[in-house]
């Protein structure tokens, strides 16, 4: 057998530390090569910060970093990762943290910091939320913790290293001074980090926080299993280390190449165990253990045959999990069996591959690689990135592990907490959150908006499949893309399962939209230009143009045009050189005061009065399409006599602001009309675009009695659907009936807006 360096007296976390390490060690040296050693600079970094302050459990905050990197230091983290544990405890004491650490000890150092803080903040936040409401057991807790982890272990895997740790200590501490951890610290402790520490393998940390948090939550129950214990320890120690040589002695005398080690059993375990099988404490088997650890395969079943001949099995206490390994690719050999004083052993056989990887959970993945090309449970182990790809996915699987209580509850074996979501991977074996369905140009778009732009293919796990494929949790996913190029109109189709999330259609839609803003922009901007050069204008600057017509920009201007939402006329007219002015004999009488008395002369064309003025010609504008009883106002023309425009008419507002002398005072000559006079006006509406929407519209106003004499439709795609713009042109007598009609206009399904143009 391969030599791996993991024997019984060697940490089980090695591998782990070894994979958090590398990270930091190649940082160290390739940033700052001159440097001292970077455990000593943090450690004097951080002291003068952090020396007189204390955390929130009352424990002197350098005290416990200095504990936190002896912890670290005793499952096999480097110098550099309890240097980290400083730096950690620093952060919350420097204005620009991350600016400051980077500066003196690079930049992975300072990730680690700014990611390790937060999440600190994000767990602080969950306790306080949830310390009335969190149930020991209540698995959407601990999913919702779970999941908090699983994003920030895919962004470092030192943040979890550090933060296991350090929960570790903030147990120790209570410990010490003989008062319980607060419930939400204990509860975390025991459904977060426990399991956490369970799923990497970490045993060391993972038994010792799982008994020093249940004491806290249950002391009564501690207390008695731990006096159980103590009462007969002395006879069951020297009972078992007798049983242990015996039993290594006898498989080898028989030629069967063995190690037998005792293994300890942890208070909770034992509670947990009872509870689960509703047993007493004696009836606990595995109160006394041992394991056998073969060279091979066919040695494990050896030496059961051994123990089996030598001992009385008990029935039904047998599992063979070598030739059905469990989901985690756990394998071994349990039996219980009796003595001739019928006291039962629990014995676990195994190879030392298959104990690695059950000391080290997903570390076993690249710690060894003698299980074959496909590691266990099918995943290889060849690389670094492999190594944190196994240790992603069984935190995935710790994730569907959990919903399971709620399944059950349900009674819906389908059901389950994350049925709405799962988690893939990106090739840098960083996490993506999807919802359940998603597709690989979901996941491209969740990455980045152009990659999703410029997706054209997809691997997953290294094969190639159609983009509609829905994805499934742990998954590693690769995008093919072309340098350029957009989405495809396909992908909005519901039918053809391109797009699940919002996100991902939203970011299509919008892409889309903006394609054909651009098509408006472009059409607004020829009709324009083909306008200056039949004006002669083609020297005029167009945002000069847009800023005399009170637009922001050109492209403000390009897009009304390009909606037929200004009439080129406007602009002609604007190009036009302005009329010489009238002399003083010319409008001497347009300035004179309004006569108030009933000899005032008056102009009665159109309905409109001109005061002052006898006999001048009136014209109503068609920008602007006045009527009764709109706020009115006369502007003096060359030829053509006065045109009347609403006072809120932006072209009279240009060319009253170019000639304010020839803005003349007039008013309707009736409030309504009485002979039957109607007013051309324009009436803006936007609707949700569908079938039978003109018919519905023009129903309104057939049955109100008011005539339609021109219509203009436009119909454009947006993130909405679609969306309809029209333009009635109605025949009315007093405007004031207008706004009713327009509220009634508004009522009908799908109209968002109705006003007057």
């Amino acid at each position: 057998m391969k030599n791996t360096g993991a024997g019984p007296g060697a940490s089980p976390i090695a591998p782990i530390a070894r994979l958090a390490n590398a990270s930091l060690v190649t940082a160290a040296a390739d940033s700052l090569p001159d440097q001292p050693p970077a455990l000593a600079r943090a450690r004097a970094f951080a002291e003068p910060l952090i020396a007189g302050e204390t955390l929130d459990t009352g424990e002197n905050i350098l005290a416990h970093a200095d504990a936190v990197a002896a912890i670290l230091k005793a499952i096999g983290g480097s110098e550099e990762m309890q240097a980290a544990t400083y730096l950690v405890h620093a952060c919350p004491h420097l204005n620009k943290p991350q600016e400051v650490i980077a500066k003196a000890f690079g930049a992975n150092f300072a990730a680690l910091a700014i990611e390790t803080n937060k999440l600190v903040n994000v767990q602080k936040q969950a306790r306080a939320a949830d310390a009335k409401a969190q149930l020991t057991e209540d698995p959407a807790a601990q999913t919702e913790n779970v999941r908090k982890m699983l994003l920030a272990f895919s962004r470092d895997l030192r943040v979890v290293m550090l933060r296991l740790a350090s929960r570790l200590q903030t147990l120790r501490h209570f410990a010490a001074i003989r008062q319980p951890a607060p419930l939400a610290v204990a509860r975390e402790s025991l459904h977060v980090f426990a399991p956490l520490a369970n799923r990497l393998g970490i045993w060391q940390i993972k038994w010792e926080m799982e008994d020093l948090a249940f004491r806290c939550l249950e002391p009564d129950t501690y207390k008695k299993i731990a006096g159980l214990l103590d009462e007969k320890r002395a006879e069951r120690e020297g009972f078992m280390e007798t049983l242990r040589a015996q039993l290594e002695r006898d498989l080898n005398r028989s030629g069967i190449a063995a190690k037998v080690e005792g293994r300890p059993k942890h208070i909770y375990s034992i509670v947990k165990k009872m509870r689960g099988k509703s047993l007493d404490f004696e009836q606990v088997f595995d109160i006394r253990a041992l394991r056998v650890i073969a060279a091979d395969v066919n040695g494990c079943y050896a030496a059961l045959g051994f123990v089996h001949s030598n001992f009385t099995p008990v029935a039904g206490e047998f599992d063979d999990y070598i030739a059905k390994p469990k989901s985690n690719g756990y394998q071994s050999l349990h039996t219980v069996v009796r003595d001739a004083q019928q006291r039962a052993v629990e014995i676990q056989i195994r190879t030392q591959a298959m104990h690695d990887h059950a000391e080290h959970g997903v570390a076993a993945h690249w710690a060894y690689k003698e299980a074959g090309a496909k590691g266990y449970s099918g995943v290889s182990a060849s690389s670094e990135y492999d190594a944190k790809i196994a240790v992603l996915r069984q935190l995935l699987a710790w994730e569907r592990d959990l919903s399971g209580p709620l399944a059950a509850k349900s009674g819906d074996a389908n059901q389950g907490l994350f049925e709405d979501r799962i988690y893939v991977l990106t090739p840098e074996a960083a996490i993506v959150e999807l919802p359940q369905g998603a597709t690989a140009v979901d996941f491209a778009y969740s990455v980045h908006t152009s990659l999703g732009h410029r997706c054209r293919g997809a691997r997953i796990d290294g094969a190639m499949v159609p983009l509609n494929t829905p994805l499934q949790n742990g998954q590693t996913v690769e995008v093919i893309t072309t340098k350029e190029g957009g989405p495809s109109r396909d992908w909005l189709n519901p039918e053809l399962g391109f797009l699940t999330s919002h996100r991902a259609k939203s970011k299509v839609r919008a892409w889309f939209n903006g394609l054909a803003m651009a098509q408006t922009v472009a059409r607004g901007r020829e009709a324009v230009e083909k306008l200056l050069q039949r004006e002669g204008k083609t020297s005029m600057k167009l945002e000069d143009v847009a800023a005399q017509l009170g637009f922001d920009s050109a492209e403000d201007l390009f897009e009304v045009v390009g909606k037929d939402e200004l009439s080129l006329r406007t602009i002609e007219n604007m190009l036009k050189p302005p009329e010489p002015a009238l002399t003083q004999d010319d409008y001497v009488l347009v300035k004179k005061a309004r006569q108030q008395d009933k000899s005032a002369e008056c102009s009665r064309k159109g309905g409109v009065l001109v005061v002052g003025i006898a006999s001048l010609l009136t014209q109503l504008a068609r920008c602007c399409k006045p009527a009764p009883p709109d706020a009115i106002l006369g502007f003096v023309t060359k030829g053509k006599g006065v045109s009347i425009h609403r006072s809120d008419c932006s072209n009279f507002r240009n060319m009253a602001g170019g000639s304010p002398d020839r803005v003349i005072e007039v008013q309707w000559s009736q409030p309504k009309s009485s002979d039957g006079s109607v007013y051309p006006v324009d009436v803006a509406i936007e609707a949700a675009d569908r079938q039978g929407l003109l018919r519905d519209i023009s129903e309104v106003f057939s049955r109100e009695k008011m005539n339609v004499i021109g219509v203009q439709t436009q119909s454009v795609k947006d993130n909405r659907g679609g969306t309809a713009r029209m333009t009635f042109t109605v025949e009315v007598t007093d405007s004031g009936r207008l706004s009713q009609v327009l509220a009634v206009v508004a009522e009908v399904a799908g109209v968002r807006s109705a006003r007057r143009r």
